[in-house]
């Protein structure tokens, strides 16, 4: 058996990816991890179990190079709701002694970076599927991915608004990075529900298709991504970041070091030889 085909032996075997509840799924399609929320009765609502499940397999993403694109959806006909508003309002049980509110600033933070956070710094190409609403938290998420594919028949809002808070997870990075700081504060103050082909229009998403196909042009997208240069994709990630926080001359060193770390890679012999051989390159990720 070849190198290759052990490696393919040992994603097929491995395809459900165990994530201690069954409230998220995991599962490999080739190279593609695809986590789908399953709550489907609360809108795939964030909640005390599928949240820090998000985290630990996210956490383990970033380690496994047989991942090389995530896809990140919600079953049933909702992306995210964003956290359960019945859990809200202080009706869940608190520790003795109380935590002070510092440490309760921090504790959320942490989780906050453990998820969002690093679903954003995630080497690998990431990829949000949205098949209905994405509110909240969940509005986040989607946010935090590198590329958004809607449903015609979804839609996003931050709703903090309505339930009297200022907003968590990245949104307020996310969104204003993403369309500006006049529309983020205008969908911040209002909550309103902005449609698939507004979120197009506005930059929130990169793609629109009819709901009946947004699942095989989600995973067919995915796919194509798992087949690129991967170990590139990630300094481009780093390049594109970078450029959202530093000035030229710093854009410039790190484009120079990517440049550099990326030529001697076996993708980059890979696309010169079939570009002198007139063929499509088949990227290994390395």
């Amino acid at each position: 058996m070849t190198s290759d085909e052990s490696e393919s032996k040992s994603v097929s075997e491995g395809a459900w990816i165990e994530t201690g509840t069954d409230q998220l799924l995991a599962r490999r399609e080739e190279g593609v991890a695809v986590l789908t929320l399953n709550r489907p009765e609360v809108r795939n609502a964030l909640g005390d179990t599928v949240s820090p499940a998000l985290r630990r397999t996210i956490a383990h993403l970033k380690d496994d190079r047989s991942v090389r694109a995530v896809l990140i959806t919600g079953a049933g006909n909702s992306f995210c709701a964003g956290g359960d508003v019945k859990g809200m309002g202080g009706g869940a049980r608190r520790p003795e002694p109380p935590p002070t509110p510092e440490e309760v600033v921090a504790d959320l933070a942490s989780r906050q970076q453990a998820l969002t956070g690093a679903l954003y710094g995630l080497p690998q190409p990431t990829l949000a599927a949205l098949p209905g609403p994405a509110v909240g938290a969940g509005f986040s998420i989607a946010l935090a991915c590198d590329l958004r594919i809607a449903a015609e028949s979804a839609f996003v809002s931050t709703g903090f608004s309505r339930v009297g808070l200022s907003g968590d997870y990245g949104a307020s990075f996310f969104l204003t990075h993403l369309i500006g700081t006049s529309r983020t504060r205008a969908l911040f103050f209002s909550s309103e529900r902005v449609d698939a082909q507004s979120c197009y229009d506005m930059g929130i998403v990169n793609r629109v298709v009819p709901d009946d196909q947004l699942v095989s042009e989600s995973l067919d997208w995915a796919r194509r991504l798992e087949q690129g240069p991967t170990v590139a994709y990630s300094f481009m990630k780093s390049n594109l970041d970078l450029a959202l926080r530093e000035d030229l001359p710093s854009c410039l060193a790190a484009e120079a070091q990517g440049i550099v770390r990326t030529a001697a890679t076996a993708d980059h012999k890979e696309a010169v030889s079939a570009f002198v051989e007139k063929r499509d390159p088949r990227f290994k990720g390395r």
